[in-house]
């Protein structure tokens, strides 16, 4: 993150993610931390359903990355059994 404060709002974890899922975000969230664990996982936020092989990959092994478009049009999908994604949700202080 940037020089910008931001205030914690939530978090989320999304295990189950065989089939296309989304976040249930919080109010006034503008910006979301993403990290995924145990397996790569792909997620879009262009209103059509992410593939295990069509999307944008979240490493396992990446850096998190700080998503701040709509957080409500994201949507994820493991990229191998066992994906995880894990969410903090944030809005810029001020």
């Amino acid at each position: 993150m940037d020089a910008t404060r931001f205030v914690p709002l939530g978090y989320q974890q999304l295990a189950s993610l065989s089939s296309a899922a989304g976040l249930t975000v919080p109010a006034g969230a503008t910006h979301v931390l993403l990290q995924a664990e145990a397996q790569t996982v792909r997620f879009r936020d262009d209103g059509t359903a992410p593939t295990a092989t069509v999307g944008m990959p979240l490493l396992v092994a990446g850096a998190p990355l700080l998503y701040s478009g709509t957080p409500s049009a994201l949507q994820f999908i493991a990229a191998a059994t066992g994906g995880i994604v894990n969410a903090s949700f944030y809005r810029a202080a001020g």
